[in-house]
């Protein structure tokens, strides 16, 4: 579900709820949180999730969730004394026993990942979470995270837009074994074709007061135009081959590797079914070298965060 975007505020508590369910009907099996989601006026995401999914088989999903961060200062708390508290509240907000995947959202510069490692590493033998993830961290990051405990997946943008993670983090992650988490792999929803102007995004939402992509460099006045003509391609291409422009970009970043998983959020049951649709959607080598030929990030105009977001990001993390 989408959680910065304005759509996160919008429906009721039963209609989100039934949402969920209808995804795991589907046959949605993962879902992807974090303790800073919100689920709007009813509540943070988690604890949305975990009303959602009471009473199901829980063999039949799973969660993943992000901790460690907080807002409206984007401040880490990594330390060993925390991570158990970090685990409990979202065992309580998911109302769930144990943790699938759980993730470390940013790295802190003030607490060595070892002894974040070694918190997760009692919480993984006292079965409160079956796995640790990290999100945004670099390869350096990993490999010494993967060193005290196996890192079972990273979570990291990952788009036609954002292919930052291919020159070392990626081939870092299949040395060791260690599955992609591919979030906003529609380009937080510039990849749809759906947005025409900037006009389109909502004037509030539920990040700090607004949509998100209200204060996204990439949907700026100034580079949304640029971008909007990168995202014209794709939807030549498109439409060419008889598919819409979402499956097209989700069906990409399926083509990279049975390691990525893309993780696209939605709030409306035929978005879902859209990207549901990319599954069944298959490129040829020809189609993928001409669809990277067409949207060349170097081309993207802006950054994928704010200058403030962005230090916490893997380009601004230690790679020695």
């Amino acid at each position: 579900m989408r959680r910065a975007y304005a759509t996160a505020l919008e429906g009721s508590v039963e209609e989100k709820e039934a949402f969920v369910r209808a995804a795991h009907d589907r046959g949605v099996t993962l879902f992807n949180s974090a303790n800073i989601y919100t689920g709007g006026p009813h509540g943070s995401n988690e604890e949305l999730l975990g009303r959602a999914l009471k009473g199901r088989d829980r063999s039949s999903f799973c969660i993943t969730t992000k901790f460690g961060i907080k807002l409206p200062e984007f401040k880490p708390d990594l330390k060993a004394e925390s991570i158990r508290g970090h685990c409990e509240a979202a065992l309580s907000r998911l109302q769930m026993d144990y943790i699938d995947l759980f993730i470390v959202c940013r790295q802190d510069p003030a607490t060595p990942i070892e002894e974040t490692m070694m918190a997760l590493k009692e919480l993984v033998k006292e079965g409160k979470i079956k796995a640790i993830g990290l999100s945004e961290a670099s390869s350096l990051q990993i490999r010494r995270a993967h060193a005290v405990h196996p890192i079972c997946a990273v979570e990291m943008e990952y788009s036609l837009f954002s292919r930052g993670i291919e020159a070392d983090i990626l081939p870092t992650c299949r040395e060791l074994g260690i599955c992609v988490l591919a979030y906003s792999p529609i380009g937080r929803g510039f990849l749809t074709g759906k947005i025409s102007s900037v006009d389109d995004l909502p004037s509030s939402g539920p990040f700090m007061g607004k949509d998100f992509r209200a204060v996204s460099p990439r949907f700026a006045p100034g580079a949304f135009d640029a971008n909007k003509m990168l995202v014209d391609r794709i939807t030549a291409l498109a439409t060419a081959k008889g598919v819409t422009t979402t499956q097209l970009a989700l069906a990409w970043v399926h083509s990279k590797g049975a390691d990525i998983f893309p993780i696209p959020g939605t709030t409306k049951l035929a978005n879902l079914e859209e990207n549901l649709g990319a599954l069944l959607v298959h490129l040829t080598p020809e189609e993928q070298d001409h669809l990277e030929s067409a949207v060349n990030p170097a081309q993207v105009v802006g950054m994928r965060y704010g200058e403030h977001a962005m230090a916490a990001c893997h380009e601004n993390m230690p790679t020695v």
